[in-house]
């Protein structure tokens, strides 16, 4: 039997979705193969990286991705995490359960590196806290 697949997208593949991934795979273990991709993929934000670190989740060995990497294949589940991406998101094979997560682009924050580093912790918790609701749904 395989392991369902998850697959997160987001525009850049940068922040949103990379911090979701590393969550995703730290909420769910072994039970599922979770990927993060994006529709125009840049690089990883070291912002994401740092506030990852803080709760000891290491993302830093993450590399943006484009969606199209993943064409073809089958995925339980589709998460989009910006509505770009939700707009521009391609069909996948197979009965994928497609979920729309909007969160703000931390990115998009001006102002001092602590404040850009907060909007990017506010982030973090708000995806934590839907993929605990998630997670603990697949276990039901």
């Amino acid at each position: 039997m395989t392991k369902p697949g998850i697959l997160i997208l987001c525009t850049g593949n940068s922040a949103r979705s990379q911090m979701a991934e590393g969550l995703m795979r730290h909420a769910v273990g072994e039970r599922c193969e979770v990927a993060s991709a994006g529709t125009r993929p840049s690089l990883v934000r070291p912002e994401a990286i740092a506030v990852m670190r803080e709760i000891g989740i290491d993302i830093s060995g993450h590399r943006s991705k484009s969606v199209d990497e993943f064409t073809g294949r089958e995925f339980n589940y589709v998460i989009t995490v910006c509505d770009k991406a939700n707009a521009a998101c391609p069909v996948f094979p197979g009965k994928t359960v497609r979920l729309h997560w909007p969160f703000e682009d931390p990115a998009g924050v001006e102002g001092s590196e602590e404040e850009r580093r907060a909007a990017f912790r506010k982030i973090r918790d708000d995806i934590r806290d839907r993929i605990q609701e998630f997670s603990s749904a697949l276990d039901a």
